[in-house]
């Protein structure tokens, strides 16, 4: 049978062949869709995914403690060396580290914070406890009062420990102030246990944190 004078067999071999020859032109399209597709995705999460940055000001930031014990309970502080954290108010996820000096405890007893720096915190080995925020539960607000909880990872002589922060978010203007309250099972956490003869201690220490420093999208 002939169409137009030409067979239907050398009809489907052209049609054949113009497919084939399109297929790469559809190929490299996609390709190129893709690639677009994935900037724009990356542009997103850069841009919008962390829309809040907070940088900490060691100097307006502070770490109080207290431990009971049979004499009476000691109270003192640490000193906050660096923090900087991302927050995706979307989903609250957070990413980032505050960092403590753990050889900078002081209870105002020199040769009791020396033996907790030497021998509780093992400070020359660990010179850092790290607070490595991983979510933040709760309404997040651009200015104002934010309260949730704050879940992540507490290193304390170089071991890791979930745990959960309840925390208050103060963010005014290019500033933010947050403070929180938590237990620190210390002892089972793998420090040595500080009572000594008749003077008991406490298995945990009682921490109030604050947090200060600027804010920024």
């Amino acid at each position: 049978m002939k169409v137009d004078g030409t067979d239907e067999r050398v009809m489907a071999e052209r049609r054949s062949r113009c497919f084939v020859s399109a297929v790469p032109r559809m190929t490299t399209m996609k390709r190129k869709a893709g690639w677009w597709l994935g900037i724009a995705a990356l542009g997103v999460f850069t841009s919008g995914a962390w829309g809040q940055h907070f940088k900490v000001d060691p100097a307006a930031s502070e770490v109080h403690f207290t431990l009971g014990a049979s004499d009476g309970p000691v109270n003192g502080t640490f000193h906050v060396t660096s923090g900087e954290f991302s927050l995706d108010p979307a989903s609250g996820a957070m990413t980032g580290t505050v960092s403590v000096d753990a050889g900078s405890g002081d209870s105002g007893k020199q040769s009791r914070d020396k033996k907790m720096t030497k021998d509780q915190m093992k400070a020359q080995t660990y010179p850092a406890v790290t607070f490595a925020p991983a979510k933040f539960s709760g309404p997040v607000k651009d200015s104002g009062e934010s309260t949730g909880q704050v879940d992540g990872t507490f290193t304390l002589i170089g071991q890791g420990h979930p745990i959960s922060v309840p925390m208050n978010v103060h963010v005014e203007g290019g500033s933010f102030t947050a403070t929180g309250e938590f237990t620190v099972p210390f002892v089972s956490w793998g420090m040595k246990d500080p009572s000594f003869l008749m003077m008991k201690v406490e298995k945990q220490v009682k921490v109030q944190l604050k947090l200060a420093g600027s804010v920024s999208k």
